[in-house]
């Protein structure tokens, strides 16, 4: 296994295809936009998408870096098991939770090119509720029939855990990991990151509402499996093209560099 680790000020873009240097700039707007809307978690979590081209490899954040500091040549190249393929020279390696859960899910759902997960704070209360993510909002219910749950094994460093994630995780592309945080997946980037915007718009409206103490009103069964069709990609747009283009231009208009 050829491994390089070639200082940053070598152009990351001189020195791999153009379709990785694509996806490394989509990735690192994902990260951007992740911090923009609050869901991060200092240093930690990590939003993995595939190489285009290359079977078994993956694009990650370096492990000590904001994301609001992630770039297109910061992220570092590695594959299924954790093993760096490709580090530009942060100075920064990778976290083992990172590979662990994201390698488990790339290995087990062949469609799925991205996979975000985040602690954010609605979410991650959602996920302590024994009652879980529940079809109140028009926001939840796009996703109704589609959430997964994966019981809280400690800090994800056990390989032996990927075979009952993937198993919880199933043909959803939704997982709450109990008393831990949200791990959402997508066939691109953007997919990816609409949903994970949605879930927890969805988990604060939940949060916000049992905060009220009051009686909730639940929709008819028949109208949350109608919404949540009528969400599906393929009812009637692709999940989160239309928004992806709006949320680049707003990095743009704020000066965030990114493509670098």
């Amino acid at each position: 296994m050829t491994i390089s680790s070639a200082p940053i000020s070598v152009s990351m873009r001189d020195r791999v295809s153009t379709e990785e240097w694509e996806a490394r700039v989509q990735l690192a707007a994902c990260y951007r936009l992740v911090a923009r809307y609050g869901m991060t978690d200092l240093i930690y979590n990590h939003i993995t998408t595939r190489v285009p081209g290359e079977e078994g490899h993956l694009l990650i954040n370096s492990y000590g870096m904001l994301y609001e500091e992630t770039t297109a040549s910061s992220l570092i190249k590695i594959d299924f098991d954790g093993h760096i393929i490709d580090n530009p020279g942060t100075g920064y390696g990778v976290n083992q939770a990172g590979y662990v859960i994201h390698g488990a899910v790339h290995q087990g759902r062949s469609d799925v090119t991205c996979v975000l997960h985040t602690h954010a704070r609605a979410s991650m209360a959602v996920s302590m509720m024994e009652c879980g993510f529940l079809p109140l909002s028009q926001h939840a219910m796009r996703f109704y029939g589609h959430i997964g749950y994966h019981e809280y094994e400690g800090v994800a460093l056990d390989l032996d855990e990927r075979k009952r994630l993937v198993a919880d995780l199933g043909e959803h592309n939704v997982l709450f990991l109990r008393n831990h945080g949200l791990l959402v997946c997508g066939r691109t980037i953007a997919e990816a990151f609409n949903i994970a915007y949605w879930v927890e718009m969805a988990c604060k409206a939940q949060v916000d509402a049992m905060n009220a103490q009051t009686e909730l009103h639940y929709p008819s069964e028949e109208v949350m499996k109608k919404t949540a069709y009528l969400y599906e990609p393929s009812t009637r747009r692709s999940y989160g093209e239309m928004e992806w283009a709006a949320m680049l231009r707003l990095l743009q208009r704020e000066g965030i560099n990114y493509a670098i």
